[in-house]
């Protein structure tokens, strides 16, 4: 099976995740700023998912592309990867809807945890089946954004029980570095005789 029908699928369930995170956005019932107020726990935690899924489409399309043949191991790593990203809505309207509390934003930070670790699980199985493109391999190297952010996440959920902001800070300060997509895989692709530029 060729990469194109992994990522449609995989897109299709991104579209979803974003879908049930925007359904979970109360109006407020007055036409005020007061009324707000209320819902603003709500809102940031929204862009903030909205901001992580985004990313990781972003850099999930450019690993697809770097992908010449899909395994059984792919297609599980990559299920494994949407099913944590699948458990984002409901831990970004639990985190909203009760500001913050140290349960919750735990759990929300288990989650990126768990897709982040899905997601070097699933570069390191098409590196695996890609042994005749060394570029690929060279371009992710070593991966330390992706190894600082586990590290990240990890100290996030340590400090969430007793520091809830500090936790928030933190998916934030993951986020921002994130930001930037990642071209190494595209720079790598493009160095590739007939390099395919969708």
């Amino acid at each position: 099976m060729g990469p194109s029908r992994l990522e449609a699928f995989s897109d299709g369930v991104l579209a979803i995740i974003i879908t049930i995170m925007v359904l979970e956005l109360h109006v407020p019932h007055d036409a005020t700023l007061a009324a707000l107020g209320p819902v603003l726990p709500t809102l940031f935690c929204y862009l903030l998912s909205f901001i992580n899924v985004g990313i990781y489409w972003n850099n999930h399309h450019h690993l697809l592309h770097a992908c010449r043949r899909v395994t059984g191991g792919i297609l599980w790593a990559n299920l494994l990867l949407l099913f944590w990203l699948s458990l984002i809505p409901f831990t970004t309207a639990w985190m909203g809807e009760n500001h913050f509390a140290p349960l919750p934003t735990l759990l929300y930070g288990v989650v990126l945890l768990l897709a982040a670790a899905s997601y070097e699980v699933l570069q390191q199985a098409i590196i695996a089946a890609q042994s005749d493109q060394p570029e690929l391999r060279a371009a992710i190297g070593s991966d330390r954004k992706g190894k600082w952010s586990l590290t990240c996440y990890g100290l996030a959920m340590a400090t969430a029980w007793w520091w809830p902001w500090i936790a928030l800070a933190l998916y934030v300060l993951v986020a921002m570095i994130w930001l930037v997509p990642d071209r190494r895989v595209e720079r790598a692709l493009q160095m590739r005789p007939g390099h395919d530029t969708r």
